[in-house]
């Protein structure tokens, strides 16, 4: 089974920006109840996408840095990696069919 990887401003650049598959990654924090509402789903597109999207999560109490970096300003916050570069972004809560369909654009 598949779950999301955590990630950590260490190894941002190597399991985000260096990844040979896509990526999505999760911006939360333990205080945040919209960021445990749809931590489940992220889990569930992490499985269904398993080999042509790599899932990772970041708590932005403890790596801010990259939080700082990339202006996450709302949790959740899910960005979306390809070849390195951040190529979109949903920001709280959304449909899983919503991130299904910017997922499909970007892995296909």
């Amino acid at each position: 089974m598949t779950k999301p990887i955590d990630v950590t401003d260490a190894s941002f650049k190597t399991d985000v920006l260096d990844s040979s598959v896509p990526v999505m990654v999760d911006f939360w924090a333990e205080w945040c109840g919209p960021c445990k509402m749809i931590g489940p789903m992220v889990a569930e597109l992490a499985q269904e996408y398993e080999g042509r999207l790599k899932v990772v999560k970041m708590d932005v109490d403890k790596n801010n840095a990259t939080a700082g970096q990339y202006r996450i300003m709302s949790i959740p916050s899910l960005l979306f990696f390809k070849a390195g570069q951040k190529v979109d972004q949903v920001v709280g809560t959304v449909p899983k069919q919503n991130l299904v369909k910017k997922i499909d654009s970007i892995v296909h």
